[in-house]
């Protein structure tokens, strides 16, 4: 399942790249896919490009990120780079994750 999903970005002008690690085709692997279009189109659209890595098909991927759960979003622009671990249910913590969103203050 190596491949782009890109919201109308053309090649790689994409000011946002993330690569999204998934292990085979599982419910866990597919919900991180939806929420993580979903939060792109709602946040950056326009400006992105995903790269989905499904390691059970190359695992050779996975050590170019140090990967060591999946599914695991890396941020790799903007920089720094970034990596958020889970099938990205908490859109909160993957907005600030991200930087997308800043992290609340505590009182």
């Amino acid at each position: 399942m190596n491949g782009n999903t890109d919201g109308t970005m053309n090649g790689n002008s994409a000011e946002w790249a993330l690569r999204l690690y998934i292990a085979g085709k599982t419910d866990r692997s597919d919900r991180a896919i939806e929420n993580l279009n979903k939060i792109c189109e709602e946040h950056l659209a326009g400006r992105y490009q995903i790269e989905v890595i499904d390691i059970s098909q190359d695992p050779g991927r996975a050590g170019a990120d140090d990967i060591l759960a999946l599914p695991t979003l890396v941020r790799k622009l903007p920089e720094p780079i970034r990596r958020i671990i889970g099938d990205l249910s908490d859109r909160e913590k993957v907005l600030v994750g991200l930087n997308i969103l800043p992290v609340k203050e505590s009182r």
